[in-house]
């Protein structure tokens, strides 16, 4: 692909100041700048918590109260996986 660009003003020193602090030549600098640019939109684009969707909505348990006691189920789990007994919450009936 080629590319025509103009560059004004602060791009123009900052395109000086790369290609003299790189070595590089203008097309370097601007394929590396694109490689960066490219790495950091698409980490940001990707799932905080890739692993997440795997379990979200497959499959059945086998239980039919989970829409209602997701949190204390969550709070079980937690505290299993932690060894730690969990809170009752007193005044709420399950």
């Amino acid at each position: 692909m080629r590319v025509n660009a103009r560059f004004d003003g602060e791009y123009e020193r900052q395109m000086e100041f790369l290609t003299e602090a790189t070595g590089l030549g203008v097309s370097e600098v601007l394929k590396a700048s694109v490689a960066h640019y490219y790495k950091l939109v698409s980490a940001s684009n990707q799932s905080k918590l890739p692993n997440l969707r795997r379990f979200i909505g497959k499959g059945g348990s086998g239980r039919t109260d989970v829409s209602v006691k997701g949190k204390e189920l969550f709070g079980e789990s937690t505290a299993a996986k932690h060894s730690v007994k969990p809170s009752a919450r007193s005044g709420r009936k399950g």
